[in-house]
């Protein structure tokens, strides 16, 4: 289960303490000029070492790709590329080589292989999120041909959260800070909260508010092929995520039918809806109003604090935390969830041209 996607694909390999991480592109249309540049710039906004509230593992992030790519166009072939690991500390990890770390994948990764990499974490490790970001940011520059436009920010940190209607945030601000909230009064205080959570050697989670403006209607299957499902199915893939609500969400169930549903207009610029507690997709498919959705981040599992647990035999130990990590998964995790949602989007959008020319 290395795949995801349908006709635009990505395949990733490696592991945090390997030699690199990578991945093989698949699908992607022929004959587009590419900013490498770009692509880059989005590994930057998600690796280690950017700010002093995200671990200090210190990765330079290149890309270097492989195939796939010819004076500076997609040539339709698989695109292959890889990202050196280059500031691993493996020792970091020996203490925990026969024991299992609290809400870690350490025990279920053992049961179900009988051999774990336990440096860092293996293939489990969020450092596998960089191949990503690398597809995410070329779906995204195609996307932003087609007038498509994905972004991302941290609404909530702990208790602190982004109460703004999305007509009230200037998403332009999103990386005017280190947290990534578009609203600096906001991102002050959830730096404030990060620096604190960090010196007491914990960790806290959050949530990331993604919109998606300019999706074209139609966008997706009514029945098993559900876009907001093939969402909810990237976003719960990133690691330390435990919850997606898209549109009203959870809130939508405290109101009543008349409360909840969109009404629509046909107005000088076509049928739209007068609200948008769908989140734009309805029965499934996109209606063309701005997709909106909230991912739930855990706390990281790693603190700096000391905690009981079993090793592989069975025994009771205590796990003491070591080594370079997040006290806040949220930061870093903003430019992967603009990329899991780019390729998703593109990749129902290749669906809907491939039936389209069926048709």
């Amino acid at each position: 289960m290395n795949t995801f996607g349908n006709i635009f694909k990505l395949t990733s390999f490696g592991e945090s303490h390997g030699v690199a991480i990578g991945g093989v592109i698949d699908g992607c249309p022929s004959n587009f000029k590419l900013d490498l540049d770009l692509i880059q710039a989005e590994l930057n906004r998600r690796r280690p070492g950017q700010s002093r509230i995200v671990t200090q593992r210190k990765e330079g992030d290149q890309v270097k790709f492989l195939s796939g790519i010819f004076e500076g166009k997609t040539t339709g072939a698989p695109i292959g590329f890889i990202i050196e690991n280059e500031n691993q500390k493996s020792k970091d990890y020996s203490h925990i080589a026969d024991s299992f770390r609290p809400s870690h994948a350490d025990f279920t990764y053992s049961q179900k292989y009988g051999h774990r990499d336990y440096r860092g974490g293996g293939r489990s490790s969020a450092r596998e999120t960089a191949s990503r970001v690398v597809a995410g940011a070329i779906a995204q520059q195609i996307l932003s041909s087609l007038g498509i436009e994905i972004r991302s920010f941290v609404k909530s940190v702990g208790h602190l959260d982004l109460q703004l209607d999305q007509s009230e945030i200037d998403l332009s601000n999103i990386d005017s800070n280190i947290v990534r909230c578009p609203d600096e009064k906001m991102a002050n205080e959830m730096i404030s909260l990060i620096e604190m959570i960090r010196k007491e050697g914990d960790t806290i989670g959050g949530t990331i508010q993604c919109i998606i403006k300019n999706c074209p209607v139609g966008l997706g299957e009514p029945v098993f092929g559900k876009l907001h499902a093939a969402l909810g199915h990237a976003m719960l893939s990133i690691n330390a995520v435990k919850g997606f609500e898209i549109g009203s969400g959870f809130e939508g169930t405290l109101h009543k039918g008349s409360e909840q549903n969109d009404l629509f207009n046909n107005g000088s610029n076509g049928i739209h809806t007068l609200t948008n507690n769908s989140g734009g997709i309805q029965g499934g498919i996109s209606n063309g109003e701005n997709i909106y959705f909230n991912v739930a981040f855990k706390p990281v599992a790693t603190i700096m604090q000391d905690q009981k647990s079993i090793d592989k035999e069975g025994n009771e130990v205590i796990i003491t935390g070591k080594g370079r990590h997040d006290p806040c998964v949220l930061p870093r995790a903003v430019p992967i969830v603009d990329a899991m949602a780019a390729i998703v989007i593109l990749d129902f959008y290749l669906l809907d041209q491939a039936r389209k020319i069926a048709r």
